[in-house]
């Protein structure tokens, strides 16, 4: 027992780590690919080896109405949300897309208020809604001449949606029991909203040349696979089954500070005081959000 709750916090902190290299890892490979086809190739091709290893360790094929589900909520949250967010950062930089991504418990918690439960709105949650508003109003705001230009702006608006479809993804998750091994489950995701991306990739037009691939884009995408994918998302899943949901929801706060150094270091990315603490003001806000909605939940199981 005590080895597993050492192996949960090694999950945790490589979830916290390493999910937020791949923002950097992203931004290096849509620079030779378009950010939809090179998502769809990270998702069918970790979907395909995760499902491939449960298969071959004898899981039997989910039923049709778990395939289905498993259908839905892999396209929301991987193509909706990992689409569109390897999409944005061909517009934005990768640090700046980590902070928006952040932002992500707030839609969960909004999401929950609707499709779930009617959360209590407290005082609490309403002030760690505007710090998180104010962090990121801050943020634009030391980026005001790049909100003029409209690829910018339509990066911008990719990240957010890509929050949306995340949370929503989330919701459903928690909603629906789909009584099935998490993993198997993932994988099935991951391979359904592969297959998704790249049919969307194609009808935009974009080519497949694995000639064209070069050094950098092969790095970005076998990191993505295998770092961003397969070890870092077991790595989530097993801390979430063997450590308090509040604690593993620390990798959130960690992932942009991670995202934003590297941005900074390796690809020049802008960092200044007012972005610093601008970020800091968002993970505040986001911080209360959660410790509210978690509060509440506590509350309406006893």
């Amino acid at each position: 027992m005590k080895k597993q709750h050492t192996n949960a916090y090694l999950a945790l902190v490589i979830v916290s780590i390493f999910w937020g290299t791949t923002y950097l890892a992203a931004r290096i490979g849509v620079q030779h690919m378009h950010g939809m086809m090179l998502a769809g190739l990270r998702q069918t091709s970790a979907g395909f080896i995760l499902t491939a290893f449960f298969l071959l360790k004898g899981y039997k094929l989910p039923e049709t109405p778990v395939l289905s589900r498993l259908f839905v909520i892999g396209v929301i949250m991987l193509c909706g949300s990992n689409g569109l967010m390897t999409w944005a950062m061909q517009y934005i930089p990768s640090g700046l897309g980590a902070i928006i991504a952040a932002t992500v418990p707030i839609w969960v918690t909004i999401f929950s208020f609707f499709l779930v439960q009617r959360t209590k709105i407290s005082w609490q949650l309403i002030a760690g809604m505007l710090i998180g508003l104010l962090g990121i109003g801050g943020i634009f705001y030391d980026n005001l001449a790049h909100l003029m230009e409209p690829e910018y702006r339509f990066g911008v608006l990719l990240i957010t949606a890509a929050c949306v479809f995340w949370a929503l993804g989330s919701v459903l998750t928690a909603k629906w029991a789909l009584g099935i091994n998490y993993l198997y489950g993932a994988g099935y995701q991951m391979l359904f909203s592969g297959i998704v991306m790249l049919i969307i990739a194609a009808l935009m037009g974009q080519d497949l040349n694995i000639g064209n691939f070069t050094g950098e884009l092969w790095g970005s995408l076998l990191y993505l696979v295998f770092i961003g994918s397969l070890l870092s998302y077991s790595a989530y899943v097993f801390a979430l089954n063997n450590l308090p949901p509040s604690l593993v929801s620390v990798y959130a706060y960690i992932n942009p500070v991670v995202a934003v150094i590297l941005g900074w270091l390796i690809l020049s990315e802008k960092l200044n005081w007012t972005m610093g603490v601008s970020c800091m003001v968002t993970l505040l806000g986001v911080y209360i959000v959660n410790k509210a909605f978690n509060k509440q939940k506590s509350y309406e199981r006893t």
